[in-house]
Parts: structure tokens; C-alpha cells; sequence
């Protein structure tokens, strides 16, 4: 199935839903990461390996971490090619001073925020989903 590409839909659909969980960004130079780690995510970059797990799991592992976060997944399946779905959303969570880091994955869109603002930005995203929504007699 493929993922959506209109931005109307996009929005009116999100669905956004808060994961369990509290999660951090961690950064190895020698791209091995530690025993005990499962990363949600990962990214090579210059500097070393990036991964987001949780926070737990850095503790346990003793590695130092950065940005603890909520994660609020936008569960429509959106088109990795959509235009402007990440940039709307992200407009919404900055015009009320909230900090996002998105990632996107095959299916859905993925909203870390700080971790004492996750109630805040999810609430933000549902009202905006909701005043996206058609009026009776709009396509």
C-alpha cells in the first residue's frame, strides 16, 4: 500500500499517538554499539553512530546520552515523497515553543519532544488534526 501524499489528509488523519516510554540520543564514535542497547533508530553520520533508545537502556549501559523525549507517532502512513506534512506539524509544535525531532520511517512519522512536554504537543497535534477535518458539504 502506498503512503499518502496529500497534505490535507495527511493532517486531518495523523492520529497521533504517545509511545510508552522515555527515549535518548546517544552518539558512538567507533560506530560499535554497547552491549544491551536496542535502538529504535539509527543513523551513520561523520561523527560516529547515532541511536535512539531508551532511557533505561542507557542507564543500564552507562553510556551517555542526550534529549530525554517522549515519541509521538503520526500513525497515518505517509508517502516518504509527501511534500510539507513534517514542516505543517512542526510549525504547530514551534509556535507554542516546543523543540521536535522528527524522524520518518517507511510507514509513519515519528515526533521526539522533550519528555515534560510530550502532554503539551500531543494535545497541539490532536486539535490541529481536528480543525483540519472538512466542513459538511467539503471534499
Amino acid at each position: 500500500m502506498a503512503g499518502e501524499r496529500d497534505l490535507r489528509t495527511l493532517l486531518r488523519h495523523m492520529t497521533p499517538q504517545q509511545q510508552p516510554g522515555t527515549f535518548v540520543f546517544c552518539s558512538f564514535a567507533d560506530d560499535d554499539l554497547p552491549t544491551g542497547l536496542a535502538p529504535i533508530a539509527t543513523f551513520r553520520e561523520v561523527e560516529g553512530l547515532s541511536a535512539i533508545v531508551t532511557l533505561d537502556e542507557a542507564q543500564r549501559a552507562g553510556v551517555p546520552y542526550q534529549f530525554e523525549s517522549g515519541l509521538i507517532t503520526l500513525t497515518i502512513h505517509s508517502s516518504l515523497d509527501a511534500v510539507s506534512f513534517l514542516a505543517a506539524v512542526s510549525v504547530v509544535l514551534a509556535d507554542a515553543g516546543i523543540p521536535c525531532n522528527a524522524v520518518s520511517a517507511f510507514h509513519h512519522d515519528h515526533l521526539f519532544v522533550p519528555r515534560d512536554m510530550t502532554q503539551r504537543a500531543l494535545g497541539l497535534l490532536v486539535a490541529a488534526a481536528a480543525a483540519s477535518t472538512d466542513t459538511p458539504g467539503q471534499n
